[in-house]
């Protein structure tokens, strides 16, 4: 009986130590990775300035063949808008343009409704080097405390970072045609 008492009382302490350490985690996030592409600002932008074109290298539109897509507002710049419904993977939720700058960058509002809510902030850069483009995609918010939590078991940078570099091979891909 005692051992089962040592037992319980230290998976206790466990968890709470877990769960306030949590706490102690950052209120914000912010995921970032870049690549080189051999082609001017202005081949490029258009693939990040109208979200009908993220089918084209974007790797979460690779992560349902049926997922639902439903367009709004203008077609490209500010004020366009994707709504998307999906599978697991895929989620479902919305985003819209809030900012673009001709060859320069491009800021989405993103709003996550599945698998958890979640309201982000997306950036693509574009900066010009020579005969190349460094394309910056970011991806920044808030770090709820669920997410937090989560976050204790699961490396956020990598796993989303690891999407970011596939989608931005995938650019580099059809920018560089």
């Amino acid at each position: 009986m005692k051992i089962v008492k040592i037992f319980f009382l230290t998976f206790f302490i466990g968890i709470g130590g877990v769960l306030f350490y949590a706490t102690t985690r950052p209120d914000s996030f912010r995921v970032e990775r870049s690549v080189d592409i051999k082609a001017p600002a202005a081949k490029i932008f258009p693939y990040v300035n109208d979200l009908r074109k993220s089918v084209e290298w974007s790797p979460w539109e690779k992560a349902d063949s049926q997922m639902k897509r439903t367009y709004t507002g203008p077609m490209v710049g500010k004020g366009a808008g994707y709504v998307w419904e999906g599978n697991r993977e895929a989620g479902k939720g919305r985003m819209s343009i809030t900012e673009s700058t001709l060859n320069q960058r491009v800021t989405v509002a993103l709003h996550f409704d599945e698998p958890m809510v979640g309201d982000n902030i997306v950036e693509y850069i574009l900066t010009p080097k020579g005969e190349y483009t460094t394309v910056t995609w970011a991806m920044s918010g808030p770090m709820a405390y669920v997410s937090k939590v989560i976050g204790l078991f699961m490396d956020m940078d990598k796993m989303i970072g690891g999407q970011f570099e596939k989608g931005l091979q995938s650019l580099k891909a059809v920018a560089e045609k």
